[in-house]
């Protein structure tokens, strides 16, 4: 169980440049808004001390169509240099009184509140954790403060991964039964995240008519 005296701060990554996409990610329809705003909503409920969410390509695009009350939000112009950029933007605002610091990420719908719940539990005292899906690790992962200068010294987009590597035996990997939640990064990744949520019920009806009407 989370310890009451533990201050955390979630972050949510969505500073993407949406490269292969063609348009901000961060915007496609999803469920009743966008795939931002169905992060944010997952994350508001997680009992974070604090939320902080990156943006950067569409910035003001972003800031227009996507709910961020109770969101401090942090730009990073240096975006295109990897997430590793953001995630060390993020630190600067990061409150002094952070434990363990949550990274998210804005294009991955599939994680729930749940999760976010387990991994915050499961992690103990270990400086470093990661969900342990049933097809391998992924994100949410999470950060003790003694990581956060490591963190900030970090350079590409697949450095978190190499700083777990590094550290192997520091890491609690906290189980989750569940597969590896999906990224969107391509309109193919996109489909297949509707294509989940049609087989779960009838939610994703009204993104899917948007994405004919972009496409055809």
């Amino acid at each position: 169980m989370r310890s009451a005296e533990q201050f955390v701060t979630g972050l949510v990554l969505a500073a993407g440049g949406s490269s292969r996409l063609g348009r901000p990610k961060q915007l496609l329809p999803y469920r009743s808004g966008t795939l931002l705003d169905h992060v944010l909503r997952t994350a508001r409920p997680c009992g974070f001390d604090q939320l902080l969410c990156v943006i950067g390509g569409g910035a003001g695009d972003v800031r227009s169509a996507v709910d961020l009350e109770g969101i401090q939000v942090i730009e990073n112009v240096a975006y295109g240099s990897g997430c590793s950029s953001s995630i060390a933007a993020a630190l600067a605002a990061v409150d002094a009184r952070t434990d363990v610091l949550v990274l998210m990420l804005g294009d991955q719908p599939g994680v729930t509140t749940s999760t976010v719940e387990a991994l915050i539990a499961g992690r103990g005292e270990a400086p470093l954790a990661a969900c342990s899906y049933r097809d391998g690790r992924g994100h949410p992962l999470a950060f003790s403060r003694s990581t956060f200068d490591e963190l900030a010294q970090l350079h590409g987009d697949k450095a978190v991964w190499k700083l777990l590597d590094r550290h192997a035996d520091s890491v609690a990997d906290v189980p989750i039964a569940a597969p590896i939640p999906r990224d969107v990064d391509t309109w193919e990744d996109y489909e297949a995240v509707l294509a989940e949520l049609d087989a779960q019920g009838p939610h994703a009806g009204g993104a899917r008519a948007v994405l004919r009407g972009q496409v055809s």
